[in-house]
């Protein structure tokens, strides 16, 4: 208990330092792009606290949510069978490293010319974006599996659906889970800048709204909500993550953070 209170003080330490700085330096200053952080935690309490919070949150929350889980099931999914395949890896290779070259927010204008500028364009640019780190994180977690099980699994005649999920996943799991986390930093960086760009909802469609009728302190709500909203993720990622992974930290006396 007291080693974790003190990781935990060691984690907070600076933000807190961070947020201390930040309150004394801006109280009481009449800067119009950096007002004091006491008013902007208080359009931030009024806008994201309040009950319009699901007016901005909302939107962005579900279009993050259908695109992400769309990559995951379509990236662990194609990454087992061409991670198995060696035909299929040979062939598709050279197509998934062409489109995971290309950056997302430049399939854009792509994408509102296919989609428009509803809930369909974005949870396509996010599922689109995202699946190619868990795509090639679940390939290279299959490829590197122990030998020896799958040797044994064709020994004892195991079906290829029951390797599948009693040996082949379980051994992938930890880079699939790693996969995992860095799809969903992408999924939260296209989900704003989709909204930056096309959108007439959303928490980056707020942000930018804020930005062009000059309301400063909100447009800094906007983007405190935004990194906020990732701690949140990022934090409930990772109780997922420890409890996939459980067998994982115990072997190797880790823990994942």
């Amino acid at each position: 208990m007291r080693r974790r209170a003190r990781v935990l003080a060691l984690e907070l330490w600076l933000p807190v330092a961070v947020l201390v700085t930040w309150w004394l330096l801006s109280a009481g200053t009449d800067s119009l792009y950096f007002p004091p952080l006491q008013t902007i935690l208080e359009h931030f309490r009024d806008t994201f606290l309040g009950s319009d919070a699901g007016k901005h949150l909302g939107p962005s929350l579900s279009h993050l949510a259908i695109g992400f889980v769309a990559a995951a099931v379509a990236g662990i999914g194609f990454g087992v069978l061409i991670g198995m395949n060696r035909w299929a890896s040979a062939v598709l290779d050279p197509l998934i490293h062409f489109f995971r070259a290309l950056p997302g927010p430049a399939l854009l204008p792509f994408a509102i010319i296919a989609f428009g500028i509803g809930a369909t364009m974005k949870v396509w640019i996010i599922a689109f974006t995202t699946i190619f780190p868990i795509l090639l994180n679940t390939i290279d977690g299959v490829r590197g599996q122990d030998t020896v099980a799958a040797e044994v699994a064709r020994a004892y005649r195991i079906g290829r659906v029951r390797q599948i999920f009693t040996i082949v996943l379980p051994a992938a799991s930890p880079q699939i889970m790693a996969g995992l986390r860095v799809g969903l930093q992408t999924a939260i960086l296209l989900m704003v800048v989709s909204e930056l760009v096309a959108s007439t909802s959303g928490i980056g469609f707020f942000i930018l709204q804020s930005q062009q009728q000059f309301n400063i302190p909100d447009m800094w709500a906007g983007i405190v909500a935004l990194g906020l909203l990732g701690i949140v993720l990022n934090g409930l990622f990772g109780l997922l993550e420890r409890r996939v992974l459980h067998w994982y930290i115990a072997t190797r006396g880790e823990v994942l953070r």
